[in-house]
């Protein structure tokens, strides 16, 4: 399975999804024109790569999202959602949220999606 890699915009957050270490990063604002088409992207490489995962590994999530607009964060929840699903099948996941702490809408932000889900779910001081 090939690597995704989206560079940073001043409206899209840079996103590292590497299938060799089991790591994906999403780090960045978010708040671009057209939210869904900036994710299709995204989500239709997650459906895969759950896909193809296999065996004993541990899928790690790795979040540092200073802002995300409305439509971005429903984008969002159904990344959650996809990775909620796999953890419900079987998969091991972690989701790491790193948030500043002088930014309180990061942290709610965090907070509202870890309400959503039931897969370990670490909100991180960064």
């Amino acid at each position: 399975m090939d690597r995704l890699l989206i560079e940073e915009t001043k409206a899209t957050p840079y996103i590292d999804f590497n299938p060799d270490g089991n790591s994906l990063k999403i780090k960045g604002q978010s708040y671009p024109e057209n939210a869904f088409k900036f994710y299709e992207p995204v989500l239709k490489w997650i459906d895969e790569y759950i896909e193809e995962a296999k065996g004993e590994i541990t899928i790690e999530i790795n979040f540092e999202m200073p802002y995300i607009n409305s439509s971005s964060s429903k984008c969002i929840l159904m990344l959650l959602d996809k990775l909620e699903n796999a953890f419900q099948e079987g998969k091991d996941i972690v989701i790491n949220w790193y948030y500043d702490e002088e930014n309180e809408s990061s942290l709610e932000c965090a907070e509202e999606f870890k309400e959503d889900i039931s897969l370990p779910f670490n909100i991180i001081k960064s």
